[in-house]
């Protein structure tokens, strides 16, 4: 199963305070995200807005970006993902963004909300 995850949405879940150090906050969810893919064998890549600074990099996890920081631009960087792809039965895509929810069931990928992901995250 292929999986676009939308970063900042699956973060902002919990107000945690992950907003006084966005970097942090994206680099523990690549590590969540590492244990995951360990785990399941699944295919993964989280979109961020921005690109993270440092780098945050994965051996396992696609850490992938928009290319122009702007509000809703990884919603359209895992949509222009999504029109890539030759089959997009097999993808799933993780928000809680109805827009982005909306234009990828209509483009055939399953969606699964950002709360119940990161609750089988924090499981592991």
């Amino acid at each position: 199963m292929r999986w676009f995850v939308d970063g900042m949405n699956v973060i902002g879940t919990r107000p945690d305070g992950w907003w006084r150090d966005r970097h942090a906050a994206m680099a523990r969810l690549v590590e969540q995200l590492e244990r995951w893919v360990v785990a399941t064998g699944e295919d993964v890549t989280v979109v961020f807005e921005s690109k993270p600074r440092p780098p945050i990099t994965s051996t396992v996890v696609e850490v992938a970006y928009a290319p122009k920081a702007r509000a809703n631009a990884a919603d359209d960087e895992i949509v222009r993902r999504l029109r890539a792809l030759d089959d997009v039965s097999q993808t799933r895509v993780v928000t809680s963004d109805h827009a982005l929810a909306d234009l990828a069931g209509a483009a055939g990928a399953a969606v699964v909300a950002a709360s119940g992901f990161r609750a089988q995250l924090d499981a592991l």
